[in-house]
């Protein structure tokens, strides 16, 4: 198991960098969207092409990224459901779905995504839109997410056997979600007490007046 667990460091570790570094497209989309709309405001200019690659590199970032998010534990879950489960089950319930779910759909999306980016690549597939963008470099995202998406499946399921068979300490949790939740339950437990402190002093209030 340690040979897997050192391949699933390095995925992630590929994973993360990949991420961190993709993520800065959504900065570089915003200032070409503020650029765009202010010479289109003032010069009453415009050009297709900053505006078809403000959605590739949108698209980008939500594809690219989503390893990253995986391996964060970012990604959207049933909280509600999975809070109420024991651990070993939620365990469980990730194990079957990067095995039988997420894996599989990778595989399935690399295989017909792959000749979908190279017919366009041969067909030096242009834009419909007037002075836009070719197209496959954009359709490349798709078989690149499958792609690092696949691998990355494979190192949470690494992650995950060890962690059930007691080899890996589970920090895999965290993300903002369960961070919201860790913030909810402390505001109870502080609400809860100060209504108990309220409680005590009305009754201790009660009590001096009655004695």
């Amino acid at each position: 198991m340690g040979g897997l667990l050192r391949v699933s460091r390095a995925i992630d570790a590929l994973n993360a960098f990949i991420g961190r570094n993709v993520a800065w497209a959504i900065l570089v989309a915003v200032i070409i969207s503020a650029v765009n709309a202010i010479v289109r405001k003032v010069f009453g200019v415009s050009s297709n092409v900053w505006l078809e690659l403000q959605w590739i590199l949108f698209g980008a970032v939500f594809l690219l990224c989503s390893p990253w998010t995986l391996m964060s534990n970012e990604h959207i879950r049933i909280d509600v459901v999975s809070s109420m489960l024991p651990k070993r089950a939620r365990n469980w319930i990730d194990v079957i779905g990067h095995l039988f779910f997420l894996i599989p759909i990778c595989i399935v999306m690399m295989i017909t995504a792959w000749p979908f980016f190279w017919r366009s690549l041969m067909q030096n597939e242009q834009s419909n839109n007037a002075g836009g963008l070719p197209q496959y470099p954009s359709k490349l995202f798709v078989p690149l997410c499958f792609s690092i998406l696949l691998i990355q499946g494979v190192s949470e399921l690494i992650k995950r056997v060890a962690i059930m068979r007691g080899e890996l300490a589970d920090v895999s949790g965290g993300g903002h979600h369960e961070s919201a939740e860790a913030e909810a339950a402390r505001l109870r437990e502080a609400l809860a007490a100060e209504a108990d402190a309220k409680a005590r002093a009305q009754a201790a209030l009660i009590s001096g007046k009655s004695g």
